[in-house]
């Protein structure tokens, strides 16, 4: 790539910051611009010297090449002022695109779970052979000579429709981002079989899901998962309190025994593509099975803290597959102790379209409480409430608000798991203050 300042219109976003730290690693001077607010991938971009400034049309001159974020259209001050100067203004998937065609690349798609697991691989393959990866949760490591680049493939808008990788995972396929796949689930299926053709070596697909079984591609597909008929299958699983073992056969043959410290059936799902891509590339069992077993969890996916008697969760969940995927892992790891559910809604389309499906598997929780609903960039009001979806919500649904969180000090020795894509921290902080304030010696 050839030699210029790369400016990020909106550094602060995960998938931004993740990719300025890459580009920074591998010798390239970076800076890039965003709103004032403090968000948690700053610290990171900080840590690296990275400057980072207030949007401003003062900060575009000669010699940039603009890395525009998904959430800017033309229009940004920024961007116009960089047309204005016919700068050239590249896509954060064009530019992701462009970069991880240098390796053997391995892009992780699906509806849920691919922070979680583009972490797991990513820690895994960087264990036992030179590794780049771009994971959702702001984390980013350029390596100058990798062998491998891990990266997370977002379907919303198709943006990932701009990487042609080696392999391609897809973790599942839901119906998701109603605001664009108007369609329906057909539509995202459309997407993701628009990737799966676009992939080089092989994709590696969860058995179990009917949307994305019907996937064609030009390449092998294997399947991974729980059943017989699956080619890369999980058997004997011990889950216990420390975490989960199987046994892992690939084509029927028996690969050994597996270990991770992690919680949940869907991680077990997500060690077995892990699993699966090293297997495809020839490294060790044995040495995918070391690096698994270290492998400490992501960002904001199952981030746990312990305040007075408490076992606080911090969970990005935010569709109901996924709430229903940690509320089963909180249940493995603390089988004795009350589980109750905060959740902040995210985005009113969603909410809306999903409604029957949040109720249910928030309804897998001893108790609920909700926060009011977090809109998003392009959606700030819409026809429904948090109250709307409480009233289906049969284990409570009760709505919290930040000035009064006391109706969770009626809780000793659980777990509150505060979910959400949103703000749903502030939720947090505010109940952890009341609880330190009523716990002084406690911490």
């Amino acid at each position: 790539m050839e030699k210029t300042v790369y400016h990020f219109v909106g550094i602060k976003g995960t998938g931004m910051s993740a990719l300025a730290l890459i580009l920074k690693d591998l010798g390239y001077e970076v800076q890039g611009s965003d709103i004032d607010k403090y968000t948690f991938t700053q610290r990171g971009l900080e840590q690296a010297g990275i400057k980072i400034m207030p949007f401003d049309e003062k900060n575009i001159h000669e010699g940039l090449t603009i890395i525009k974020g998904n959430a800017f259209d033309d229009d940004q001050v920024e961007i116009k002022k960089a047309n204005d100067m016919h700068l050239p203004v590249v896509t954060y998937p064009q530019m992701v695109g462009k970069l991880v065609s240098q390796y053997t690349s391995i892009g992780i798609a699906g509806s849920h779970g691919k922070t979680s697991t583009t972490g797991l691989l990513a820690h895994t393959l960087s264990g036992i052979a030179k590794t780049s990866y771009l994971i959702g949760d702001g984390t980013g490591k350029g390596e100058k000579d990798a062998k491998f680049f891990v990266f997370e493939a977002d379907e919303y808008r198709r943006h990932f429709l701009d990487y042609s990788p080696d392999y391609l995972i897809i973790t599942n396929i839901d119906f998701d981002h109603p605001d664009y796949f108007f369609g329906g689930i057909n539509d995202v299926v459309d997407a993701f079989e628009s990737e799966s053709r676009k992939t080089k070596k092989g994709i590696f697909i969860w058995g179990e899901d009917k949307h994305a079984k019907s996937i064609k591609a030009d390449v092998p597909i294997y399947y991974y998962g729980l059943d017989e008929k699956d080619d890369i299958r999980a058997t004997n699983i011990k889950r216990t309190v420390k975490g989960s073992s199987f046994d892992v056969s690939i084509k029927g043959e028996n690969i050994g025994n597996f270990e991770i410290p992690l919680y949940g059936e869907h991680n077990v799902l997500n060690s077995l593509a892990v699993i699966g891509v090293g297997h495809m590339e020839n490294l060790d069992h044995a040495l995918i099975n070391r690096e698994l077993q270290t492998f400490g969890g992501v960002k904001r996916r199952f981030s746990e803290k312990k305040v007075a008697d408490m076992v606080i969760i911090d969970d990005y969940a935010h569709h109901p597959q996924e709430i229903k995927a940690t509320i089963d892992a909180a249940r493995q790891k603390y089988p004795d102790r009350e589980v109750i559910a905060v959740f902040q809604p995210h985005t009113y389309t969603r909410t809306l379209a999903l409604m029957d499906d949040f109720a249910k598997s928030l309804d897998l929780a001893d108790k609920v409480y909700l926060t009011n609903i977090f809109g998003s960039i392009r959606e700030k009001h819409g026809d429904i409430t948090s109250k709307d979806l409480g009233d289906k919500i049969h284990k409570g649904g009760e709505v919290l608000t930040l000035k009064d969180m006391s109706p969770l000090l009626d809780y000793h020795n659980a777990v509150i798991i505060f979910m959400g894509a949103g703000d749903v921290q502030k939720y947090e902080t505010a109940y952890e203050q009341v609880l330190s304030t009523l716990n002084p010696n406690q911490q």
